[in-house]
């Protein structure tokens, strides 16, 4: 009696689909919120980088809203960025993706579990000449998304 054997490459198939999967799985288990919370940082530059200040304080945590009404902070923003420094667009970059744990915006703030802290470079091109400004960025989530927050502890 003869018995027959697998196909090979069938095999070979299921085989690399499973590790996809799984490599997939791994990847969006763990590196998926820290890959989300950088996407927040750059939609929030992107939006600050084209002067739609009202699209990037929607991205704001609710902490930094109560600082800065919707109105206030469009005006300021872009009196600030386009008034002051002649600039009407600037380039930033996005480094680190630090996960910090019992993290505090203030020095007598709310204690947030966990956040991700990112270093954002901004480049200006002005009226007065070249600047950079690099900001610190921390993104936590709130409500099922994530949302940014900056450092007030000074």
């Amino acid at each position: 009696m003869r018995r027959r054997r697998g196909n090979p490459i069938l095999v070979l198939i299921i085989g690399l689909a499973l590790t996809v999967i799984l490599v997939y799985l791994f990847s969006s288990i763990f590196l998926g919120s820290e890959r989300k919370a950088r996407k927040v940082v750059h939609e929030f530059y992107e939006h600050e980088s084209e002067a739609d200040f009202g699209q990037s304080w929607e991205l704001l945590h609710t902490e930094m809203q109560a600082r800065f009404g919707r109105g206030a902070y469009i005006q300021d923003r872009a009196h600030v960025f386009n008034g002051h420094f002649g600039a009407d667009t600037f380039t930033f970059d996005i480094s680190g993706a630090k996960k910090i744990k019992n993290w505090k915006m203030e020095k007598d703030g709310e204690t947030f579990g966990s956040v991700y802290a990112f270093e954002v470079e901004q480049e200006y091109h002005g009226k007065y000449g070249h600047f950079v400004f690099v900001q610190y960025v921390y993104v936590v989530r709130e409500d099922g998304e994530w949302r940014v927050l900056w450092d007030y502890k000074g």
